[in-house]
């Protein structure tokens, strides 16, 4: 899951795979906006079949958080 959030997050901001680690936050790291936020959670929805619970959502900070998140909704 790891590597498939990595490969998703570089679609929205210019990084690379080998500079996102599990402790990486998303908007103070990464220069994610809200809007950057949701969306990229709008495309894993669709690609992993799954529905994000905005509230819930709205609560993770880091890569590793979202990956423990989205496996959480797989399982």
């Amino acid at each position: 899951m790891l590597e498939k959030l990595k490969k998703v997050i570089c679609n929205y901001v210019e990084t690379t795979p080998e500079e996102i680690k599990p402790e990486t936050r998303f908007m103070e790291d990464l220069g994610f906006t809200s809007f950057d936020f949701m969306s990229m959670l709008g495309e894993l929805e669709e690609e992993l079949d799954i529905e994000v619970d905005e509230v819930e959502a709205a609560n993770i900070r880091t890569v590793q958080e979202a990956v423990d998140y989205l496996e959480k909704l797989i399982a």
